[in-house]
């Protein structure tokens, strides 16, 4: 029979597994900035969010866009035009965590002005 001690010590793995899944993609510099970004239009290319984001590298925002496809958070379109265009947009997937991100905005707002005060 598993004790309360193995039981919470098993629970707490687990959420911390859920966690450090997510902040592997997450938690990288720039990528909160980058979904925010293409969770404010229906389609980015790389240089508007080159201007949205100014002091990314473009080796850093290449691999952070990489990072978010492969894990399903972003979508890579690539049009056969010449020169060739790409574009980024957020996948549904990803749409609730552009909602999260504009709330955390608001947030940020209110404290800022309460700390004002």
């Amino acid at each position: 029979m598993e004790t309360e001690f193995e039981k919470e010590a098993r629970t707490r793995n687990h959420v911390e597994c859920q966690a450090d899944e997510i902040w592997s993609v997450l938690g990288k510099t720039w990528a909160l900035l980058i979904l925010k970004k293409l969770s404010e239009s229906k389609s980015t290319r790389f240089n508007e969010i080159k201007k949205a984001i100014p002091m990314i590298s473009n080796t850093v925002l290449s691999e952070r866009l990489r990072d978010l496809e492969i894990h399903n958070l972003i979508v890579k379109k690539i049009y056969a035009q010449v020169p060739i265009r790409v574009e980024y947009s957020i996948t549904k997937q990803a749409q609730d965590l552009g909602k999260i991100l504009k709330q955390l905005d608001k947030w940020v707002e209110q404290r800022r002005k309460t700390q004002k005060q």
